[in-house]
């Protein structure tokens, strides 16, 4: 083998053992809706007032567009242009983040996991977390 690593170097790169290249580790990046859902969270207790898109006091359609504005995703202002745009999605397939619509289509939150949501309520009552159950469910989307 020597012999051949001095006197013919070009063959000897042929004996050698050629190993994989190494994977490179994956990282996973947060979900656009996790993103949200988490913007959404740390806004619970803030004031309601319709027609409010935030920072500090919310209408439900308005917390969901700045939720998803921290995001980087342009989500439409109201309601029910929020329920008639994004991807359709089955109550049974929620996942944390997707747009929950109520009453019709006139009411939306941010699905938060185990049958909750995280919506800008009512006058007095502001944002909060409550059971999707308390409400007519309508459908949902995900952006």
């Amino acid at each position: 083998m020597d012999l051949l690593r001095t006197h013919l170097p070009f063959l000897a790169g042929l004996l050698e053992p050629v190993l994989p290249a190494p994977t490179p580790p994956v990282v996973e990046h947060p979900s656009h809706g996790a993103i949200a859902i988490e913007a959404a969270r740390g806004k619970i207790g803030s004031d309601y007032s319709m027609g409010a898109t935030g920072p500090d006091v919310f209408d439900c359609s308005g917390l969901v567009q700045w939720s998803y504005e921290q995001a980087g995703v342009d989500v439409p202002r109201t309601s029910y242009q929020q329920l008639s745009s994004g991807m359709p999605v089955s109550q049974e397939d929620l996942e944390l983040g997707d747009v929950v619509s109520f009453y019709g289509g006139g009411h939306s939150g941010l699905y938060a996991g185990d049958g909750q949501v995280i919506h800008a309520s009512t006058y007095g009552t502001g944002v909060v977390m409550s059971p999707m159950s308390s409400m007519p469910y309508a459908g949902a989307r995900r952006y």
